[in-house]
């Protein structure tokens, strides 16, 4: 069973969907101090006391675009990791990392609990954004 760490502080929910992205399927050692780092490299320019913003973690998974959330394209996208923006009504305020799906509704890391759960458990009621792969190129 994989034991799903926790954010170090609460901004830090984008560097630990990235940390945990890129060590898949883990374990993560170190991961307070990596996701700290990680941290720190996305956002060179933006104030980290804002979060992260979207477009660097697309650009540090690579080939990645940034769209408006639709289940069925997360979903699609599945089984290659999906960061998700999540808020209120007027902001995106956290970053899950989806991972699966369970009849139909995707299913996340969640940096904040330290869970893996469906999506609609997190406690936010809107979805933003999701960092998708970039689309299979058809020979």
């Amino acid at each position: 069973m994989t034991t799903w760490p926790r954010q170090p502080d609460s901004r830090t929910c984008g560097p630990s969907c990235v940390v945990v992205a890129e060590g898949l399927p883990g374990p993560w050692p170190d991961f307070d101090a990596r996701v700290l780092a990680m941290h720190r490299r996305l956002n060179r320019v933006w104030p980290r006391a804002l979060g992260t913003t979207p477009w660097a973690i697309a650009r540090k998974l690579g080939g990645r675009r940034v769209r408006r959330y639709r289940t069925a394209e997360v979903l699609d996208a599945l089984p290659r990791p999906v960061p998700v923006y999540l808020g209120s009504r007027w902001l995106p305020r956290h970053v899950v990392l989806v991972l699966d799906e369970r009849d139909g509704e995707p299913v996340a890391y969640d940096p904040a609990r330290g869970v893996l759960a469906p999506i609609g458990t997190s406690g936010w009621k809107h979805t933003w954004w999701a960092i998708l792969p970039a689309p299979k190129r058809v020979s």
